[in-house]
């Protein structure tokens, strides 16, 4: 599966936020040193070499903008609505379960009750869209405000990842 995960690094020009995002997408792969693979491989949309991934699947998207910027906040909205959708969808997948189901059924994972359960405590993965500098999923609005509140020199970096 595929999906568009967006870093938030402090830069000053483009190249730089483009490496400074690579390290954090590095981390999310697990090519950094010490780092746990929670994506198998991404390609960012400054990289026209694939026919799979990256503008090739999703369309033309800005390569690295600051926040500030008009399509700053537009990556910046797109990555954070995606993250509330999928955490609002394993919560209310995780209240059916447990209305409908009982314990045998969720140890077994009927449902994908227990997966939904894991998909909600994710700092990293599938269920997180935004990360910072340090790869730590961006999960709550409040850490999002902290960050773009705090940085004038912030861009955003979209990235085409698989799991």
């Amino acid at each position: 599966m595929h999906q568009v995960i967006y870093a938030l690094v402090t830069a000053s020009t483009t190249d730089e936020a483009l490496s400074r995002a690579a390290d954090v997408f590095d981390q999310l792969v697990g090519a950094a040193p010490q780092a746990e693979a929670v994506f198998d491989y991404y390609v960012t949309f400054d990289d026209d070499s694939t026919t799979v991934a990256g503008s090739a699947r999703w369309g033309d998207l800005p390569i690295a903008v600051p926040v500030a910027s008009e399509d700053g906040q537009e990556l910046l909205e797109r990555g954070w609505q995606a993250t509330t959708r999928e955490f609002e969808r394993n919560l209310e997948r995780i209240r059916e379960g447990v209305d409908d189901l009982d314990a045998a059924a969720i140890m077994r994972d009927e449902d994908l009750v227990r997966h939904a359960c894991h998909n909600l405590g994710a700092y990293r993965g599938p269920a997180v869209y935004l990360y910072d500098e340090f790869a730590d999923g961006v999960r709550h609005r409040e850490r999002l405000e902290q960050l773009v509140g705090s940085n004038d020199h912030l861009w955003i970096v979209p990235a085409d990842v698989h799991y």
